[in-house]
């Protein structure tokens, strides 16, 4: 079975705070759910192709029809999927699912062809539990995906979710670093209002929503979404601060200018680095680790039975502006990755805390086979080498948003085809985003035509 890792998450299974103050450098026992050394992950027999639903975008066929539900999940099982992962908690990070939480979600906004319309939802029955009732009476396996470290969102319909609604939380929103110096997100023009992941009260809310998501006793499992910082000019709070202080041992005389810039950018880091760059990216990844590690635990001890997993960018390479680091802790990041990651960098690697790993390989249609990042095979074959078997890797592409709403609909047709072989091949299983695109131009056709020439060379 797998290597059982022995890092400091035994600090979070037994409930002390997730940031310490000083690096945990001793050798720990292991949670019990990890495998032993020589299990590997099993290609044997069929593996799983999944389906994500987003709900925003689906928002005018399934809030108030539990016909259309069924009819769409009977749609995705004959065309070959075996799992879907149904987004249960949108951008406004209110709800579609039991919980006293956090709010209901009440509307939604979708393109339609008058445009960005509002939907609003009238029903009252259980949105999730429709899902789960008739994705099992189909044979389907049934995921909750929910985006996690947001609590509000901005869109020409105006605004919603909690942060706008209670003003004793807006505390929990993250504070960008900026040309102009310091803001909260609530007063930035971005549309998605993320939290400030290393927020104590916020880690909390986060664990009892996914408590009662685990409560959902026929739920197949949990997919996190977003499970991030909002990019590498967030969170620059004094909260923060004083966390990454105590992290490193010593008091900082010119934050944030010690840890970042504003005009540093993800993906063209300059030479000349603050001095405690690498230490502040090693913080946050550290910060999501352990976050990971206590959501884990609090949903395994809700219900044992239940997946927990997690969806990634498959752009292992930029992927520390956003503080994640979904690779194995068998990976040594800065060898590759000299620039930005420490030594300690690849200790924080979260992928062994995951039942399933959904891959983001979001390339164009004209770059489906190759060998490296910006491929779809390319991105699945390297996460797998990343991820050394610590959990299935499940990727694939998103084949309705940029270069795939644009390209001659022949070349997309082949691509959605030679996606699943690209990436199921490649990995543990084949990955679509988003159902929405193939309803909008009835393209299930040609990922069943794939699906179909997979099943075939069993």
């Amino acid at each position: 079975m797998k290597n059982i890792i022995r890092y400091c998450i035994i600090f979070v299974l037994i409930g002390f705070p997730v940031i310490m103050t000083t690096s945990c450098k001793e050798e720990n026992p292991l949670p019990p759910w990890r495998w032993d050394e020589d299990d590997e992950i099993e290609d044997d027999g069929e593996k799983p192709r999944f389906i994500w639903i987003d709900a925003s975008a689906n928002f005018p066929d399934f809030a108030n029809s539990k016909e259309n539900i069924m009819r769409d999940l009977t749609i995705a099982k004959n065309a070959g999927f075996t799992d879907v992962v149904v987004d249960v908690r949108p951008n406004s990070g209110d709800v579609l699912f039991a919980t006293d939480v956090v709010d209901q979600v009440k509307w939604l906004g979708a393109w339609l062809p008058q445009g960005y319309t509002r939907i609003d939802r009238t029903a009252t029955w259980d949105y999730l539990q429709a899902f789960i009732d008739a994705g099992h009476s189909l044979g389907l396996k049934v995921h909750a995906g929910i985006n996690v470290m947001v609590g509000g969102n901005v869109t020409n319909l105006g605004s919603s979710g909690m942060l706008f609604r209670d003003v004793s939380r807006r505390h929990w929103a993250t504070e960008l670093l900026t040309e102009s110096g310091r803001i909260s997100i609530l007063n930035a023009s971005n549309n998605a209002k993320f939290f400030n992941p290393v927020h104590e009260e916020v880690q909390e809310f986060l664990c009892k929503l996914m408590e009662d998501l685990a409560a959902y006793k026929d739920l197949d499992g949990i997919i996190l979404d977003r499970c991030r910082f909002d990019e590498l000019h967030s969170d620059f709070s004094d909260y923060t601060r004083q966390k990454f202080e105590a992290y490193i041992g010593r008091t900082l005389q010119n934050f944030p200018n010690d840890v970042m810039r504003a005009e540093i950018k993800t993906g063209s880091l300059p030479g000349n680095l603050p001095p405690y760059f690498k230490q502040w990216l090693e913080f946050r990844v550290k910060v999501i680790h352990d976050f990971m590690a206590k959501a884990r635990t609090r949903v395994k001890a809700k219900n044992p039975n239940i997946s927990f997993g997690v969806y990634v960018g498959g752009w292992y390479g930029s992927y520390y502006g956003v503080g994640v680091n979904w690779a194995s802790p068998k990976y040594n990041t800065a060898e590759s990755f000299s620039t930005w990651a420490t030594a300690d960098y690849q200790k924080y690697g979260y992928a062994y805390l995951m039942d399933v790993i959904l891959l983001g390989a979001y390339t164009t249609p004209t770059r489906i086979y190759g060998t490296t990042e910006w491929t779809v095979q390319g991105f699945c074959a390297l996460a797998k080498d990343k991820i050394k078997g610590d959990a299935p890797v499940v990727g694939g592409p998103d084949v309705g948003n940029g270069e795939w709403a644009t390209t001659d609909i022949s070349v997309v047709n082949k691509a959605i085809t030679e996606s699943v072989d690209a990436a199921i091949n490649a990995c543990n299983g084949y990955f679509l985003f988003d159902m929405i695109h193939l309803k909008n131009k009835n393209q299930w056709q040609y990922v069943k035509e794939g699906i179909d020439l997979y099943l075939k060379s069993l």
